[in-house]
């Protein structure tokens, strides 16, 4: 006898072709950043750093994902962000104690008394821009990788 959650959520369509146990874990190196991005690593080299996950991430998708390898690269950077995003919020002093390059840009922008409100406005945009990047990393990983 089939249970009831079963039941009310069907495996069609597009959830069915995605592995949400590898997005989360994929997206634990974007948690593991945003607490070294707030204390560890200066911005002049923090792209370094991201391009490497970006590359190790879509070799990964290529490899693992079931297919929709674009949205897996989107829906991780996705994750991505709000990790990045609450660790950015919940440190805020410490990170822009550290990043005094954006604390100045900040200053610039509007509302330049609330930080924390900036970071939880940009953060998902910047979210969704990485996402189309490692989006297309994947697609590209996957053309070019032998699948298991």
């Amino acid at each position: 006898m089939e249970s009831v959650a079963a039941q009310a959520t069907p495996t069609t369509g597009a959830a069915a072709s995605l592995n949400f146990k590898l997005i989360l874990a994929l997206s634990m190196l974007g948690l593991a950043m945003s607490i070294a991005t707030v204390f560890l690593i200066p911005s002049s080299v923090e792209p370094i750093f991201w391009l490497v996950i970006f590359l190790v991430c879509a070799y990964v998708i290529a490899k693992r994902a079931p297919s929709k390898f674009f949205l897996h690269g989107l829906l991780v950077s996705l994750a991505n962000s709000v990790w990045i995003t609450g660790a950015h919020i919940a440190f805020a002093d410490s990170y822009l104690a550290h990043h005094p390059n954006e604390a100045s840009m900040m200053a610039k922008m509007p509302m330049p008394d609330s930080p924390r409100l900036m970071m939880l406005m940009t953060g998902p945009v910047v979210g969704l821009v990485s996402g189309l990047v490692l989006g297309l990393f994947s697609f590209i990983a996957a053309k070019l990788v032998k699948r298991r």
